[in-house]
């Protein structure tokens, strides 16, 4: 497991808990006296979103659904077939969720763990039980512009305030936690991303250590602190070189472009930088305080350090858009020589004062591994060579070249246009080796190479030739020693030049003789694990030598032990000389630098040094970011200066060339149109007129490759798509023994398809015939078995008859074969198809295995014959089909005569068959099905062209036969008229038609008169034929009809047939899905069964040892005890044996001994400070056996001061008191002995429970998996017992208005359907009857309430009668009547009367409008509300219907078993009634008492008050 933290609890050093990113788990530690045990529990982790997962028990389920149907549900890793150990463990796919990733984990007081996770969750661990809890987080409101994303703890530390986190974002957090949510406050900035934490053991002090390295203290107080203890680089060193002369301080640099200033003695850091972009090199200039970075961008920044403490950038170079590789200064710091990534080494004036001039640049080979210089105190020139690989040609490649020193005064005659130094002037060499390098040095002296070979341990040295040569000149070895160093290494020249150095990736780094290449100085500086030495440097005066590591991440600085002799003294006087000569440029470019000022440098702003604030470190210089455009390397620079003074120096001679061409192309396309408009023979090609020849044949080249390119993939993607097409029917067509056909109708839309299938293969035959035969055997035995029983018993006496032919036994055998099973019972339909069921066996008596893929194979032969005997069908329709197509053609010639000779418009309709018909078709591609243009070859329309010269040729010939012309004139091309072509027959008339008819003469008449009775006959004639050429079209019309219509009815028989063949197919392959589905369960029942055998073994042998360390325990734990014991007595002994030991003295002397012999001394306990423990939140930590130990120790020192001679009791005798203080050390001695086998005998006691309680548990597990293993037994048994029936029911006959089927039939039984209609038709006869007596009665109780309606009416009308009289008698004289009479003008009257009563209905009809329009309005409203009411009432109205349903249903129950129910209430409720009035009987038995008893005190105080009259 790949731990990434592990911590003891710091309550209890028996808990352990370890972390990894993907698991926690807690071990403990359990001890027995000597012997320790570790058991580890896992934690469970919640899902990635904070959820908990319930994750079902795998041995044991109990929450898996139950399946009354298709049998029991068994776990996943049954229906897998896993029987092992993996079975315990197996979770499919689709069922794995992504846990939380633990990071980082601390200990608290209550011995609880919290947990930090990479997804931003905070959990909390209870360490004794391990439940997971998920602390909510509290969220504050906060600025935008300190929001911070704290995201996963890097690490975390426990305090008592709460928790202490670390993020990526360089902020310490306080994490405050309450119950089950926490706070996230800000507790510390740090300017880097804090990797780890811990506490001081006074918890006063916090050590603090950065992804860098760099480790911060942070002390608690009134006035917190945080001081730096150390500053750790930002990665590992990229590059390192000492500042001139290299006595005192050193630079280095990283990847990421900080720049550090070290001073030498201490290897302290004096200052940084930052760059904020990618470096690659550093090199420090020999003449001045200043250094320059190459970066990967392809800039040189140059630093200056005159300062030591604020370094600062002076200039920057934009050399070309390739990195910069190399940085190379000469020794007497006269040029920088800057190598690129594409092979260009650019030439720099190191002088500040200079600004740092470009001088130009030279092309080498792209992969630069060195440059060396030479530039020595004596010349006046600098040898630059540079070294290279050819990997292809396993070689090395030296190209050498000169510089003079004055090169930066004349620099524009050295260089053209575009920067390039020009070659012959600065003599450029090249050189080739035939073995690889992986370095090379150029020698001081002698024009001497010095190379470690790549491939060998060796260092050679090469002489150059003194000749100049032009080409590749090969260097051969002059001397080779071997380097006794593996792996590629470097090499490196001191400054006087005598010195050759050499490392490699075995870490060693050797100091050598430049004249013999011995070794007389070497150091293991780096490991070869960390694949040694990346770099080294050494000082001008060799004193000082720093070495780099290349993946350790370490610097390394060497001095010499012992510096002095022939060695020393040579260096050193070099160093003083080159000092000396340097002194005047340092000074003055030193005095530059000092008063250069800082330039401002776009820096890139994505690096992360930008993001720091400038107050974390003061002696950091931040640099001043400005948005400028975008810069052009200075290489693109010089090539676009170069290219306008081109531009501007030839632009006249470049207008000539221009105007010439035109000229030039348009005589050309004179010549062109002139040739165009000559005959064939003397017309010129079209490439004649191409001035580029070479360039139109490139061209055509260049398309010739195109389209062999294009022809070979399209060759290659159609030789795909015919590979996959031959898979394709090699799969569906080939291997098809009946090919898939369809049969279409000629009138209507029917269709109808046959089986494809496939034929059977030689296994699948075998296995047909090994079970007909099983069958056939198993039925003749039952046959013998049937015989001989009814020959014992006599039942039956058969007579056989031995003359019956083989065949009518056969047949008799296969009709009651047949009458054995019927259909309903049989399940399907295969028997209506001619199929012999015979061999299948009942449904009813599917048990085993065997016996369920016997079935299998039978219903797959049953299947395929029933397909056959269809396709026979098909195959006999289809050639129906193209019987009748060939007589309709056979017709269809004569009905195109017909319609020929009658000159009639009809189409004729000739039936085809189409590509389902005829799918073979579709493998054969036509004509007019490709859409592309054929691609004729030349040859062919030459001869296309030939055979049509010919064709035309034999028409001219045919044209010029008169005979055959004559032939077509008179006789229309026939010599014999035939009966078809009366229809087609003229009479020509008498030339004389032509004159008047009074000019005729009387011959004339005659032969008009003939023509006129000939065109009649001819007419007459003309018409019977058209008659009966009609009435034989209708007739073949109408046979073609008929015809097609009868094979359309077969057509639609037959389709009938494929349905229900269809039908019977899907029904026996039902079946086979429910005998295959019986058979995968009855696997997964066995592997479920193996595991559980399996599990139980695994749990025997664990009981086995859980038994075995029990007894081992409680043996260990017996004599452990018996130890205790013996030492427990002795002790007693030594209390009991005092006085005895002590008789001869007195007996106060001894009873003052005794006092003091039970005395002890009293260890006083170390105090520690309050503000100490308010702070340390785990408070005094439990004993252990060093602290034990330490306790006893003190005990001891306690008691010498006990058996001091002062302690002693006057008079006695110091040789008693010296026996009397070894026996008190004895029995003190003897009493920890006992304290502490007490102590290990109860962890004993503890250790021996707990194996008690695993044996328990493995003993509960064991009968846990018997008890499984029964219940699956019997689950297999109910399951081979209960089978899946197919039944074919008739349709429509079982209806159901819902589906609320019930699906436990456990009381059910099968029978027969006809008892069921019969029980049917005596209910529905039975309710007819009852239906009738209920209309008679309804009838009469109709008639009786008729009569008493009628009874009413008429005293109704009676007392109508009586009313009306009794008004007449009481009828009064009215005053309007009075008015009428008395009034003379009482018609004016009635009209006022009128009028006013006008005015007031007016007035009502308004407001009664009104009213109207109101209760419109109304009425609407309560429409709506009514239409609401209605919907609701529906939907009451459904849950109504489904509630009377459920309440019949219950009804029903109850009725079923309402009897019993209802006389067991009534008993219960008559006893509990009987029992209630006997309890009240006996309450108010008592009340009654008491309430005589109250009388009799009453009447006893009522007398007491009233005076006592006594008779005088």
């Amino acid at each position: 497991m790949d731990v990434n933290q592990m911590s003891f609890n710091p309550m209890n050093w028996r808990q352990l808990c370890l972390s990894s990113p993907s698991t926690v788990s807690v071990w403990t530690i359990e001890r027995s006296n000597q012997e320790h045990c570790f058991r580890a529990r896992s934690v469970k982790l919640p899902l990635e979103d904070g959820s908990f997962f319930n994750e079902t028990d795998v041995v044991f389920p109990q929450s898996l659904p139950k399946d009354l149907i298709y049998g029991p549900v068994l776990p996943l890793s049954s229906i897998a077939g896993l029987v092992g150990e993996e079975a315990e463990t197996f979770r499919p796919k689709d069922d794995l969720y992504p846990l939380l990733h633990p990071t980082m984990h601390c200990w608290t007081p209550t011995s609880d763990l919290y947990i930090g996770c990479e997804e931003g969750h905070l959990l909390m661990i209870n360490g004794n039980t391990l439940q997971v809890t998920v602390l909510n987080k509290i969220e504050e409101e906060s600025p935008l512009e300190d929001r911070r994303n704290f995201i996963s703890p890097v690490t975390l530390v426990y305090q008592k305030e709460g928790v202490l986190a670390s993020g990526i974002d360089g902020f310490v957090y306080s994490f405050i936690i309450k119950d089950r949510s926490y706070m996230i406050e800000d507790f510390l900035e740090i300017e880097r991303p804090v990797e780890h934490m811990a506490f001081s053991p006074n918890y006063t002090m916090l050590l603090i250590q950065t992804d860098k390295g760099s480790v911060y203290i942070y002390t608690f107080g009134k006035e917190p602190t945080l001081n730096k203890v150390l500053d750790a680089c930002d990665g590992k060193f990229q590059a390192i070189d000492f500042i001139t002369p290299g006595t005192q301080y050193f630079m280095t640099l990283t990847h990421s472009g900080e720049i550090c200033v070290w001073w030498l003695e201490d290897c302290a850091c004096v200052s940084k930088i930052y760059l904020n972009t990618l470096a690659m090199v550093l090199a420090c200039c020999p003449s001045s305080l200043s250094a320059a970075v190459g970066t990967e961008d392809g800039s040189v920044y140059f630093i200056s350090v005159y300062d030591k403490e604020s370094p600062q950038v002076v200039h920057k170079a934009f050399l070309s858009e390739s990195s910069v590789q190399h940085v190379v200064y000469d020794q007497q710091g006269i040029f920088l020589l800057v190598g690129t990534s594409e092979g260009k080494v650019f030439i720099i004036n190191a002088n500040s004062s200079s600004s740092f001039q470009i001088i130009g640049f030279t092309e080498v080979a792209k992969d630069i591994l060195q440059i060396s210089t030479v530039s020595l105190l004596e010349t006046d020139i600098v040898k630059v060579m540079v070294l290279s690989s050819l990997p292809e040609a396993g070689r090395s490649r030296l190209e050498m070249f000169t510089l003079p020193t004055l090169l930066p005064q004349v620099s524009t005659t050295f260089a053209d246009e575009r920067g390039r130094l020009k070659d012959e002037i600065i003599h450029k060499y090249l050189y080739e080796l035939e073995h690889a390098l992986s370095s090379a040095v150029l020698g001081f002296q002698s024009n001497q190479i010095y190379g470690f070979c790549s491939q060998v341990p060796y260092i050679c040295s090469y002489l150059l030739p003194e000749e100049e040569h032009t080409g590749i000149y090969i260097l051969k070895p002059y001397k080779k020693v071997q380097s006794r160093q593996y792996g590629p290494g470097l090499l490196y020249l001191s400054s006087h030049g005598l010195w050759l150095i050499t490392i490699a990736k075995c870490g060693i780094l050797c100091i050598r003789d430049v004249y013999t290449l011995e070794t007389f100085a070497w150091c293991r500086s780096h490991s070869h694990q960390g694949h040694g030495i990346q770099s080294m440097r050494i000082s001008m005066d060799g004193q000082n030598i720093l070495v780099n590591g290349r993946d350790d991440g370490t610097l390394v600085y060497l001095k010499w032990k012992r510096f002095g002799g022939h060695l020393a003294s040579e260096i050193l006087d070099y160093y003083q000389k080159l000092l000396i000569s340097l002194s005047s440029a340092m000074d003055k470019e030193n005095h530059y630098l000092s008063t250069t000022p800082k330039v401002s440098v776009d820096l890139g702003s994505d690096s992360e040094h930008t993001k720091q604030k400038a107050s974390t470190d003061l002696s950091q210089d931040e640099l001043v970011l400005t948005d400028v455009k975008k810069e052009i390397p200075w290489i693109q620079q010089k090539s676009q200066e170069a290219i306008k003074k081109e531009v501007n120096l030839f632009s006249k001679k470049r207008k000539e060339i221009k105007q010439g061409i035109k000229s030039l192309s348009k005589t050309i396309l004179n010549m062109m149109e002139e040739n165009d408009k000559l005959e064939n023979i003397a017309k010129l090609d079209q490439q004649e007129f191409g001035l580029d020849l070479e360039e139109l044949e490139r061209l055509h080249d260049e398309s010739q490759e195109e389209v062999a390119k294009i022809i070979k993939d399209v060759e290659m993607h159609n030789l795909a798509k015919s590979y996959l097409a031959e898979l394709i029917k090699e799969e569906c067509w080939n291997s098809m023994a009946v090919k898939g056909q369809a049969l279409k109708c000629f009138h209507i839309p029917c269709v109808v398809e046959n089986f494809p299938m496939k034929a059977r293969t030689v296994e699948e035959l075998k296995e047909l015939e090994r079970v007909l035969q099983q069958k056939k055997i198993e039925a003749e035995c039952l046959k013998l078995r049937k015989e001989i029983v009814e020959a014992q018993s006599g039942v039956k006496l058969i007579k056989q008859r031995h003359e019956e032919d083989d065949e009518e036994e056969e047949e008799e055998d296969k009709t009651v074969k047949y009458s054995n099973l019927p259909n309903y019972l049989l399940g399907s339909l295969s028997t209506d198809f001619g199929v012999d069921t015979s061999l299948l066996s009942s449904q009813l008596e599917l048990h085993s295995r065997e016996e369920k893929i016997n079935q299998i194979i039978l219903l797959k032969d049953i299947i395929y014959k029933v397909k056959t005997v269809f396709n026979n069908e098909f195959d006999a329709a289809y050639k129906q089909k193209e019987f009748e197509i060939a007589r309709v053609k056979e017709r269809n010639v004569r009905i195109r005569e017909i319609i020929l000779d009658l000159e009639l418009e009809e189409a004729v309709w000739q039936p085809e068959f189409e590509d389902c018909e005829k799918p073979e078709r579709m493998l054969v591609v036509q004509d007019e099905e490709i859409t592309a243009h054929k691609h004729i070859k030349p040859w062919h329309k030459a001869k296309e062209l030939m055979v049509n010269h010919e064709k035309e040729h034999w028409l001219l010939i045919q044209d010029a036969s008169t005979r055959l012309r004559a032939l077509m004139d008179m006789m229309g091309g026939v010599l014999e008229v035939k009966k078809e072509d009366i229809l087609r027959m003229v009479i020509p008339q008498p030339a004389f038609m032509a004159k008047p008819d009074a000019v005729w003469t009387e011959e004339e008449r005659k032969q008009f008169k003939d023509y006129e009775k000939k065109v009649k006959e001819l007419n007459e004639e003309r018409d019977k034929y058209r008659k009966s050429l009609e009435a034989e079209l209708k007739k073949l019309q109408n046979s073609i009809q008929e015809s097609t219509q009868a094979f359309d009815e077969h057509l639609k028989r037959l389709f009938e047939r494929r349905v229900k063949a269809e039908m019977v197919t899907n029904q026996e392959e039902l079946k086979i899905s429910n005998l295959a589905f019986s058979l995968l369960l009855d696997e997964e029942l066995s592997s479920r069964e193996k595991f559980l055998n399996n599990y139980l073994t695994r749990k025997q042998h664990e009981k086995s040892q859980t038994s075995e360390a029990v007894r081992k325990s409680r043996e260990d734990l017996d004599v452990y005890k018996e130890h205790y014991d013996n030492l427990l007595a002795e002790d007693k002994v030594m209390d009991r044996s005092f006085k005895k030991e002590f008789s001869e003295i007195p007996g106060h002397q001894v009873d003052i001994l005794y006092k003091l012999f039970k005395r002890r001394p009293r260890i006083s306990k170390q105090k520690t400070h309050s503000e100490t423990t308010s702070v340390v939140p785990f408070g005094e930590l439990p004993g252990s056996g060093k602290l034990n130990k330490d306790a006893f120790a003190q005990l001891m020192k306690a008691m010498d001061e006990l058996d001091n001679i002062s302690n002693m009791p006057e008079g006695l005798d110091p040789l008693v008191w010296n026996h009397f203080c070894m026996t008190r050390r004895a029995k003190v001695e003897n009493e920890q002995k006992v304290k502490q086998k007490a102590a290990d005998l109860l962890e004993m006691a503890t250790f021996l429970q707990k194996r008690v309680e695993e044996e328990e548990k493995v003993q509960q597990e064991i009968e846990r998996v018997f008890h499984e293993l029964i219940l699956l037994q019997e689950e297999k048994v109910r399951f081979q017992l209960n089978l899946t029936i197919q039944i074919l029911l008739k349709q429509g006959q079982v209806e159901l208005e819902n589906f609320q089927l019930v699906l436990e039939y456990s009381d059910a039984i099968l029978i027969n359907k006809n008892i069921i209609e019969d029980l049917n038709s005596v209910i529905r006869t039975q309710g007819q009857k009852k239906v009738a007596s209920m209309m008679e009665s309804k009838d009469v109780h109709k008639r009786i309430l008729q009569i008493e309606w009628e009874h009413k009416k008429m005293e109704m009308e009676r007392e109508d009668l009586n009313q009306k009289a009794w008004d007449i008698q009481m009828l009064f004289f009215s005053r309007d009547r009075q008015k009428y009479l008395n009034e003379p003008n009482y018609e004016a009257l009635i009209s006022i009367q009128i009028g006013i009563m006008e005015q007031t209905i007016a007035v009502l009809d308004k407001t009664h409008k009104k009213n109207v329009e109101n209760c419109k309005k109304l009425l609407k409203k309560l429409g709506k509300f009514s239409n609401q009411k209605d919907i609701a009432n529906y939907a009451l109205s459904c849950n109504l219907r489904e509630e009377l349903v459920a309440v019949s249903e219950r009804k029903d129950i109850c009725n079923a078993m309402g009897s019993k129910l209802t006389c067991e209430k009534i008993v219960k409720e008559r006893y509990e009634n009987m029992m209630q009035q006997q309890k009240l009987t006996n309450i108010s038995k008592q009340q009654a008492e008491q309430i005589s008893i109250l009388q009799t005190e009453v009447e006893r105080l009522r007398m007491k008050t009233f005076p006592a009259l006594v008779p005088m």
